[in-house]
């Protein structure tokens, strides 16, 4: 799977985990199903949906032994962005607009004038009321924008303005035509799409995305700039490194999780009993027990894959005046002494080694003091599943932005470095 493929098309999270499942089973991963008995066999790879957003994939190596490691490596398939309330349909004289929310800590003002589109999951009703259909919908469009405010009506904008969610950011959908209904244009739109009618349409979990693909950027194409590199990059690069072939030995293991951007706590979030339960199946599956699979976790180790903030070149103010990271300077091993991000200094010294055997440059990444710098999936999973942990990334630019900036350099060490981990 190229990149830009898996970062145009995973424009929502359940368009992620559909892509990453198409991917691992064309690599021969078979599907198991959360509601179902796992059957597992030793040389042979697995792969689970998790609520439609979630996703994990496992192999077993062909001499895999009960005292063997596990090596976990974990992303997240959210990113911010604006998410359509359950009734979206909200006029302004003869303009359609969405009625939608922040999703996450989006950076506001970039959404501004950007071509977007509409994406996510729609329900409709199936053959009785436990077994409703569940259907993807990506319009694959420009078709919404959030138009700004003239600088002529505005004229202290430039000094920096705080927007209103609720009043600014409220997408423009097109003009209501004559006879269309005022209250179900969205429906509407939708029925229409999905080639349904309207009554089918029971309930919807729908995305605003930015509408603009990916692209290589700069003097000699060193960046990478595109929507939802935090985290879809790391998505990508954990799916590609797991399939290219894994320990003889041991369990190899990716999982990507919903709503880190948002605290981690659901069903198929980080911080919740899913990743263990989900061992603890595999263990099961395998004839181990509960004692042989804790014996095995303490020897074994986590990697959570997450952006990390590279060096700005305006503001280098903001940052650890030598604990930082540069684009295209290699992977960042983030430290936090308060632990917003997993780590003991054991682990860390395990990821160096590995990317000096892979090739793979690396830099040591801590906040400026005067800033708390945000936290990760490891330091949740490390309260819920006991094993050495490190947070690792690529860094990035504009994070949390409608759009932001990677080094290509960068993707090819994260992508060595997985691969030597797995295998």
């Amino acid at each position: 799977m190229e990149l830009f493929e898996y970062l145009n098309g995973a424009v929502t999270p359940y368009h992620a985990v559909e892509l990453g499942a198409e991917f691992l089973a064309k690599a021969g991963f078979t599907e198991q199903k959360l509601a179902e008995p796992f059957d597992v066999e030793r040389g042979k790879g697995y792969f689970i949906r998790v609520y439609g957003t979630g996703l994990v994939a496992y192999t077993v190596g062909g001499k895999f032994k009960a005292e063997d490691a596990l090596h976990l490596a974990v992303a997240h398939t959210d990113a911010p962005c604006l998410r359509v309330k359950p009734v979206a349909e909200l006029l302004s004289g003869e303009y359609k607009r969405l009625d939608v929310e922040v999703y996450g800590g989006a950076i506001l003002n970039t959404w501004f004038d950007r071509p977007l589109s509409l994406a996510g999951r729609v329900v409709l009703r199936g053959k009785d009321a436990y077994s409703p259909q569940l259907v993807t919908v990506d319009m694959k469009r420009p078709l919404l924008t959030v138009p700004n405010l003239a600088i002529h009506m505005n004229r202290e904008v430039n000094k920096g303005v705080e927007y209103k969610p609720q009043r600014d950011l409220l997408p423009l959908l097109g003009m209501l035509k004559e006879g269309e209904s005022k209250e179900a244009y969205l429906r509407g739109l939708l029925a229409k799409e999905l080639q349904v009618k309207e009554e089918e349409i029971l309930d919807y979990d729908l995305t605003v995305y930015c509408a603009e693909q990916a692209c290589y950027l700069g003097e000699e194409e060193e960046f990478i700039s595109a929507p939802r590199l935090d985290n879809q990059l790391s998505c990508y690069a954990l799916l590609e490194a797991i399939s290219a072939g894994t320990h003889a030995s041991g369990i190899c293991m990716a999982v990507l999780y919903d709503h880190e951007e948002i605290g981690s706590r659901s069903k198929q979030g980080a911080d919740s009993a899913l990743t263990g339960a989900i061992i603890e199946r595999i263990y099961a599956g395998l004839g181990l027990g509960r004692e042989i699979m804790q014996a095995a976790l303490a020897k074994s180790i986590m990697l959570s894959v997450d952006g990390a903030h590279a060096l700005h070149p305006n503001r280098q103010d903001v940052y650890d005046p030598v604990n930082r990271a540069t684009v295209n300077k290699g992977i960042a091993l983030k430290i936090n002494s308060s632990q917003r991000y997993a780590f003991d200094t054991e682990t860390v010294a395990v990821a160096q080694v590995l990317c000096e055997e892979a090739g793979v440059l690396y830099q040591k990444v801590a906040n400026h003091s005067d800033q708390a710098g945000g936290s990760t999936l490891g330091p949740i999973l490390s309260s819920w599943i006991p094993m050495r942990a490190i947070d690792l990334g690529v860094p990035l630019l504009a994070m949390h932005s409608a759009r932001e900036l990677a080094g290509k350099a960068d993707v090819d060490y994260l992508l060595r470095f997985l691969t030597k981990f797995y295998s």
